[in-house]
């Protein structure tokens, strides 16, 4: 379930930033590492 919130969070935080289609896929990864990292959603 924490791999579904992070997962979201991460995708609407990257559909807001994200100007493109690459810049999109760049910042979800970046939310989901921060995410994790940080112990977020676990």
């Amino acid at each position: 379930m924490s791999k579904i919130l992070r997962g979201l969070a991460a995708g609407w935080g990257a559909s807001k930033l994200g100007k493109g289609c690459l810049s999109t896929i760049i910042i979800f990864i970046i939310l989901w590492w921060i995410l994790s990292h940080f112990g977020i959603f676990q």
